[in-house]
């Protein structure tokens, strides 16, 4: 992956095109949060309901806590250890930015911030945000590399990115709704960050 690649992926991003790329945990779906075209579109390909959320995915840490200038100071902390990172964080979204991703639930929004190294490291220059999930049906496996994603999702994208073999283990989802006022938190689905690490950062 180089610097073409990049501006390629944001100009696909751009005008609500959905992108095959990778992250630091598994290949992913990719578009604009704010395009109903391009939401609906990745929905379809995955065969997932829209009543579902998705998380928003920033591309450095810094543009997503610009992004949210709401977040609380304990929160802002605890992002910035755990990101950028192989995790999801479940969080207050009292402005309700990003309606798209949130589906049913506009008050919280899944932010994700992946750590880019190696042959992922072109990626950091990406300025937007996008919507994202996993590159694979609805209920199915993750994908580690290209081939391991089902042809109809290959097929159907506007773009593919290639950076080979990935860990392959998803992200670790914890929610935060609460950290801010009492410092709780509950992990939603477990992944590729260990309890222990999340223990060492949020308690």
């Amino acid at each position: 992956m180089n610097a073409d690649d990049v501006a390629t992926f944001e100009r696909c991003i751009s005008v609500g095109g959905v992108a095959l790329f990778p992250a630091d945990t598994v290949y992913g779906l990719a578009t604009d949060p704010e395009s109903p075209e391009g939401v609906e579109r990745l929905y379809r390909l995955k065969g997932r309901s829209p009543r579902r959320s998705a998380a928003v995915m920033f591309f450095a840490l810094g543009r997503a806590l610009d992004a949210l200038p709401e977040l609380g100071e304990r929160t802002r902390t605890a992002l910035g250890r755990l990101m950028p990172g192989p995790v999801t964080a479940v969080l207050p979204n009292p402005a309700r930015r990003y309606a798209l991703a949130c589906a049913d639930d506009p008050d919280l929004l899944g932010l994700r911030v992946p750590l880019l190294e190696g042959p992922l490291a072109p990626l950091a220059a990406a300025g937007r945000p996008v919507l994202q999930s996993s590159a694979n049906p609805s209920g199915g496996s993750d994908a580690s590399r290209l081939d391991l994603v089902a042809p109809a999702i290959r097929a159907g994208v506007d773009l593919v990115l290639d950076a080979g073999e990935l860990p392959g283990t998803p992200s670790t989802v914890v929610s935060l709704a609460a950290y801010e006022q009492d410092g709780s938190y509950e992990v939603l689905r477990a992944g590729a960050l260990p309890p222990s690490a999340l223990d060492a950062v949020l308690r």
